[in-house]
């Protein structure tokens, strides 16, 4: 369980690396939207786990977008560090994410599966509005 030093600093690491992204990159192949979804930070604080969502574009277009992420960390962590009010800035460790990807999936098949059986049962639904 996260301290809350930890969730302090998570929180702020968070902002920064979104907004650096957002703001401070003009890296060319950074298409589509960038979520920075969640940060987990090591108990000492040296290091923060950042996972990232790339929406829009095609898989090829995502890859590029996370490379360049990746590829300006020491950008992304020297603007943090400014945030932070700390003696020294987490080493920042990029991953995708993508839960929230394969929860919209779910719920698209969710939604399918719903509208076919209503198309399938119409019937039933009149006979139990009768009784």
């Amino acid at each position: 369980m996260a301290t809350r030093r930890q969730e302090k600093v998570a929180r702020v690491v968070k902002e920064g690396v979104s907004n650096a992204i957002a703001h401070h990159l003009s890296d060319p192949r950074i298409e589509g939207f960038v979520s920075v979804t969640r940060v987990d930070m090591a108990a000492n604080l040296r290091n923060a786990d950042v996972y990232v969502s790339i929406f829009g574009g095609n898989k090829a277009a995502q890859n590029k977008t996370f490379a360049a992420i990746t590829h300006a960390k020491s950008r992304i962590q020297s603007l943090v560090a400014g945030k932070l009010q700390s003696k020294f800035c987490p080493v920042l460790h990029f991953y995708r994410d993508e839960k929230f990807k394969k929860a919209l999936e779910i719920m698209k098949l969710i939604d399918q599966t719903a509208s076919e059986l209503e198309k399938e049962d119409p019937e039933e639904d009149l006979d139990e509005e009768e009784v």
